[in-house]
């Protein structure tokens, strides 16, 4: 099965520190759908793997969440994609789950769901958190300069070979052009 996994925020959608709290403030990356649909057409799987703190600390709640969901489903579609599942963590920081990311839970989770081995899948993300829980199964990290991308490249320099790209389109298209290994 040819699997990509993506981060939400800062990947697929404009970031903030305010985090994204109702789907009016769901805003996407230039490309960035465009990308996902060009990844389907050639055959890829998407999953987004999502760290949403924002439910545990109160700032939405479990519907308001689904509502931001579906409209990015809405305009994946819209460009011709799609996004074959969303696996999220609502817990806070402190809360000592396995699945907020850099914890392995949710890829753990991807993986078992779909019945395959995550290892060598790429995952795209924009901080170490997300590089921390790809690298834990054994997922290819691949950091992203858009959302907290530029800050997290600044603040860990030693990200090993961690492939760093612009943007998702950047991604999808050296993915796509065999710039990367899919082996």
């Amino acid at each position: 099965m040819k699997l990509v996994i993506l981060d939400r925020d800062g990947v697929i959608n404009f970031d903030s520190d305010d985090y994204i709290k109702s789907p009016e403030e769901w805003r996407p990356i230039p490309g960035s759908l465009e990308a996902i649909a060009q990844l389907v057409r050639a055959g890829y799987k998407l999953i987004v793997a999502t760290n949403q703190s924002g439910v545990a600390r109160g700032l939405f709640d479990m519907e308001t969440l689904g509502r931001i969901h579906a409209r990015m489903l809405e305009a994946v579609r819209a460009k011709g994609g799609t996004i074959d599942a969303v696996f999220f963590c609502p817990h806070g920081p402190m809360d000592g789950c396995r699945c907020r990311k850099p914890m392995p839970g949710l890829f753990e989770e991807i993986a078992d769901r779909l019945g395959v081995s995550l290892n060598g899948v790429y995952a795209v993300g924009d901080s170490e958190r997300d590089v921390l829980a790809a690298q834990a199964v054994g997922a290819r990290a691949v950091v992203v300069r858009t959302g907290k991308g530029e800050r997290t490249l600044k603040k860990n320099k030693n990200l090993g070979q961690v492939p760093v790209f612009a943007d998702l389109a950047a991604f999808a298209d050296a993915l796509l052009a065999g710039r990367l290994s899919t082996d």
